[in-house]
């Protein structure tokens, strides 16, 4: 079996080439930051953490799987830098005492370390009157948990589950900004700071429409661009024409103020406000998008609400490709940490594509290529550009392979 051997690369397997993509001296500092080893002989936080990628890039379901990956060759494990393959029990005790704030901090560190990077090879979508301008995507996604289990996780009556709140930086293509709390915390308390620094274009769904935090970013100097709820009370103060030969997705466009009492008691009455109504086609419906910039095209303030399409597939990718709704632990620590090693890992899948990948391959693509190479010594180029599905010949293999070496004198004949 070639399971291990070595092919057009060093001395590293794929999965010891992703880990090696933190540098050292980021973990180290959040360690010591942390006291995430303190105390600690064997299972220290390097170990868990390359456990519980290989979890995630693996897609294991359960903490068997990852123990017996792990311990298929003792080889392996050097070359990813484990000393051993950790026990079931081993692992329980570490994501549960282990605090998931040492991975949280290390995910915006490696954010801050590979930002230049990033943003140089990300293509987002353009809108030349805002090209320049710093956009913010804010959405939620909600993972249903047995309450049983997941005791902390309190939603509903007989239900349980979490919410993870997410700011989506538009130029990076990556969230700059994440809080997990539980699911029955509304999308208008869920993150921890709702303004931004001065010029920031926000962009939300109407979950987030509430007359006191648009009060604090008008005064902060943010643009926001959402969905009106529809029982909004407002006049129309003016209509603005629209273009006879283009935008005939655009309905109507007009400058608006509120008059509600909980308006009177915002202070946002006094603002003027434009809201402009789009007709989308796939729906047969008609959604309309309320913002407090005035001066932009109709169809610029389309185009940034069409934006939030960029979030909801950041959501459906780490759902599909990475381990956010099976946890290997039913304990808050557990289920954090496992979450922001998904981000990290999705931030290392995202780089790796962006840098090595010489054509544009579907985030799920990508993902199943590196599952399937995951233990295999061949170099990123190789996977990301030269690996085609395409009919090879079988060729005699050598006589001793890396997993040769550690199982030789127990090979089994299986009788005929």
């Amino acid at each position: 079996m070639a399971l291990f051997r070595r092919s057009k690369n060093t001395n590293k397997p794929l999965l010891g080439q992703i880990i090696n993509l933190i540098p050292r001296h980021l973990l180290n500092s959040e360690i010591h930051k942390h006291q995430s080893d303190k105390g600690c002989h064997k299972y220290k936080t390097y170990d868990q953490l390359a456990t519980l990628m290989f979890g995630q890039l693996n897609k294991c379901y359960t903490l068997s799987d990852v123990s017996f990956g792990l311990s298929i060759s003792s080889t392996f494990l050097s070359d990813i830098g484990l000393s051993q393959s950790p026990a079931k029990s081993t692992m329980s005790d570490g994501n549960k005492k282990r605090n998931y704030q040492v991975f949280e901090s290390l995910y915006y560190r490696l954010l801050s370390y590979y930002k230049h990077t990033l943003k140089s090879k990300y293509q987002s979508q353009i809108i030349d009157e805002i090209k320049n301008h710093n956009i913010k995507l804010i959405d939620s996604s909600t993972i249903s948990l047995c309450l049983s289990l997941f005791n902390w996780a309190k939603f509903r009556t007989a239900k349980g589950g979490l919410k993870i709140h997410t700011v989506w930086d538009d130029q990076l293509g990556l969230p700059d900004m994440v809080n997990i709390s539980e699911a029955k915390v509304h999308d208008r308390y869920g993150l921890l700071n709702n303004v931004f620094d001065k010029g920031t274009i926000i962009v939300e769904d109407r979950g987030y429409f509430d007359f006191s935090l648009m009060m604090k970013r008008i005064k902060a100097e943010n643009v926001f661009v959402t969905r009106i709820k529809e029982n909004t009370v407002y006049r129309t103060l003016e209509e603005k024409e629209l273009p006879d030969d283009k935008e005939q997705d655009i309905l109507k466009d007009e400058i608006i103020e509120l008059y509600s009492k909980k308006a009177e008691e915002t202070g946002i009455d006094k603002q003027k406000l434009r809201l402009v109504h789009v007709y989308k086609e796939d729906e047969n419906k008609v959604i309309e998008i309320i913002t407090n910039h005035l001066d932009w095209e109709a169809r610029t303030i389309a185009d940034l609400y069409k934006k939030r399409w960029n979030i909801e597939l950041f959501f459906k990718a780490m759902k599909q490709n990475l381990q956010i709704k099976t946890f290997l632990g039913t304990s808050e620590n557990a289920v954090k940490s496992q979450i922001y090693v998904a981000l990290i890992c999705y931030l290392l899948l995202e780089l790796i594509k962006r840098c090595y990948c010489t054509g544009k391959p579907a985030f799920s693509n990508f993902c199943e290529k590196v599952r399937v190479c995951l233990m295999h010594y061949l170099t990123l180029d190789y996977i990301c550009n030269e690996l085609k599905p395409i009919v090879k010949k079988a060729k005699k293999p050598p006589q001793t392979t890396l997993f040769d070496l550690h199982n030789s004198g127990y090979q089994t004949i299986l009788p005929l």
